[in-house]
């Protein structure tokens, strides 16, 4: 599993939707001015998002997106898979399936399997909840809110 800075926004934007998730609908323009992403990125993953189902589009004034489902029930991992299947499957394709990379190949599709396993344990609801424990940073890890050293 790849984690790229498109599936990384959009852990963000989700988890932003899941902390204003009891003032109703969230514009996409807010989310921008929070967390400093353009409303046409933004767009561009909430399409996708909206497409596997995990957020909802309310229409007209007092409108925006909402989690279709709680936060509970939606990993990381599955935010990630969203958005960045389709990079993915590209990837494979163009690597191509010969017997001198299938040994390589196997190694780093168990890899991609343990980091999507951990991930998948690990909820939306989680990492909001690490996100109010530790505060706000990208120098923050999400899985345990342990402060990392900038220079690593």
């Amino acid at each position: 599993m790849k984690i790229s800075t498109k599936g990384r926004h959009a852990v963000t934007a989700m988890m932003e939707l899941a902390l204003r998730s009891q003032h109703g609908p969230v514009t996409l323009a807010d989310i921008s001015l929070e967390q400093s992403i353009s409303v046409s990125y933004l767009e561009q993953l909430f399409a996708r998002l909206r497409g596997a189902g995990l957020v909802t589009g309310m229409r007209g004034p007092g409108g925006g997106y909402r989690l279709r489902r709680p936060a509970a029930e939606i990993s990381v991992a599955e935010i990630l898979q969203t958005i960045d299947d389709a990079a993915q499957s590209e990837q494979k394709s163009a690597l191509g399936a010969t017997k001198k990379h299938s040994d390589s190949l196997s190694l780093w599709d168990r890899l991609s399997q343990r980091i999507y396993d951990y991930l998948d344990g690990i909820s939306l609801a989680d990492a909001v909840e690490i996100h109010q424990r530790t505060g706000p940073g990208p120098s923050r890890d999400i899985s345990t809110g342990i402060q990392r050293n900038a220079a690593a």
